[in-house]
């Protein structure tokens, strides 16, 4: 099976033009104020506007009020939501767009029953737990920790880099692969031979 591949945290066309010319599946724009990689809906609708077809368009949010993510998809042309924060299932589902939910993974968390929790979603996005954020830290987690057989979709993320994605891969096969400070230069700005040898690590893993 090919791994997917989502490259997040784009803030340049520049490096959403080259996610895409490298065969990421899909880029992440981050709507969460408080993030480094934050853009604001003029930023990623002009992204956007520069991406060769069949790339989707992720948009990220972290708790949300509805009016904000109604307003961006307004005007800003997502093909799937990612909800980072503690949204319920109602939440996520009221927008009319397919959505990710995210899981911040450590011991004791039921990966089995979220899934069956978020049945509306396409997938779940496994990411590291850690105290007071929400994503985009740069670190790992205990991948004995997933669940053999999941009811949904993997998207696996937290602190995956070119050095250990072939690992990642081999031991989850997940159904896709999120990387965000992994492929960068600074917070919000991707470089261009990570991303490449980042790339090159997913296909490899699946030869």
């Amino acid at each position: 099976m090919q791994t997917r591949v989502k490259i997040c945290g784009i803030t340049r066309i520049q490096d959403g033009l080259f996610a895409s010319e490298m065969g990421a599946d899909a880029i992440g724009l981050v709507f969460y104020p408080k993030s480094p990689r934050y853009v604001a809906a003029v930023q990623a609708d002009a992204i956007i506007r520069k991406l060769p077809p069949f790339i989707t368009t992720v948009g990220l949010f972290v708790n949300p009020v509805p009016e904000d993510v109604i307003e961006i998809t307004r005007n800003v042309r997502l093909d799937l939501l990612q909800f980072h924060g503690e949204e319920s299932p109602a939440f996520c589902e009221q927008f009319g767009l397919p959505y990710l939910k995210a899981v911040r993974v450590k011991p004791g968390v039921d990966l089995v029953q979220y899934a069956l929790a978020y049945t509306g979603a396409k997938g779940l996005l496994l990411d590291a737990f850690v105290e007071g954020t929400h994503g985009g830290t740069g670190q790992s987690f205990d991948w004995s920790l997933i669940p053999k057989e999941l009811p949904l979709p993997v998207v696996l993320s937290g602190g995956l880099h070119a050095e250990n994605v072939m690992a990642a891969i081999q031991h989850v096969r997940p159904w896709a692969v999120d990387v965000s400070s992994g492929v960068e230069a600074s917070k919000g700005i991707k470089d261009v031979a990570r991303m490449a040898a980042f790339m090159k690590g997913v296909r490899d893993a699946d030869v």
